[in-house]
């Protein structure tokens, strides 16, 4: 089988919207590869940081991003042999994350890898330019969101349960202002990509967000 005629399901969408919980699931329904396109550029503002690399000096980093040696290994996350899977969900890696995303040459180096993953059977993709930039020709688009104070509520709840300490007031004021930076920025803004199906999840279970897409890809194969 051609490369292009692998299916692939991109799902784009702003943070703690509850793409990648609705991806994984998705792609684990169908047996098809996962990929969590947010995870790469949270693993070179990892590597950036333990490599003390300036966050604003963006040909450095788009050297560092061509050289990771990344692998997802039955649900962890492995950076150069070393197992990150917690690690890079932290907040302060999440904001260095978004801000290094506005390169140019971080973005080009991580294209090739993301590519690499379109593998059979098929791939779920989620991320903020996997229609728009890195699989157009994806089979079913999906632009997944909810509103600022649901995907704050949700993120403060996962914190929450994890122990770790949050208010909500400044993860709201984070999310706003990670969306107007993913937005507005000059290579592969967030946005909703041509031939997308928008799915407001504020008031949606993830069952139903995720019966929803298999029902979309269901109708987009027919």
């Amino acid at each position: 089988m051609n490369v292009s005629q692998i299916p692939v399901i991109a799902i784009d969408g702003p943070t703690a919207s509850g793409k990648g919980t609705v991806a994984a699931i998705v792609a684990e329904k169908l047996g098809f590869h996962y990929l969590d396109s947010g995870a790469l550029y949270r693993l070179v503002a990892l590597a950036s940081e333990k490599q003390a690399i300036d966050p604003k000096n963006a040909p450095k980093l788009g050297v560092l991003a061509q050289n990771l040696q990344i692998s997802f290994e039955k649900g962890q996350i492995i950076l150069n042999g070393e197992v990150v899977t917690d690690v890079i969900r932290t907040e302060s890696i999440g904001l260095k994350a978004s801000a290094i995303a506005i390169y140019p040459e971080v973005r080009q180096a991580l294209v090739g890898l993301q590519h690499r993953f379109r593998q059979i059977p098929g791939l779920v993709a989620d991320g903020r330019d996997m229609a728009s930039v890195i699989f157009p020709d994806a089979v079913l688009k999906v632009f997944l969101t909810a509103t600022a104070t649901a995907r704050a509520e949700r993120r403060y709840k996962q914190l929450i349960a994890k122990g770790i300490p949050a208010k909500l007031g400044d993860l709201l004021q984070d999310l706003q202002e990670r969306d107007a930076r993913d937005s507005s920025r000059g290579t592969a803004p967030l946005l909703v990509a041509d031939g997308a199906k928008v799915l407001e999840t504020s008031d949606l279970s993830i069952e139903q967000a995720v019966k929803t897409v298999l029902d979309w890809y269901q109708s987009a194969i027919a």
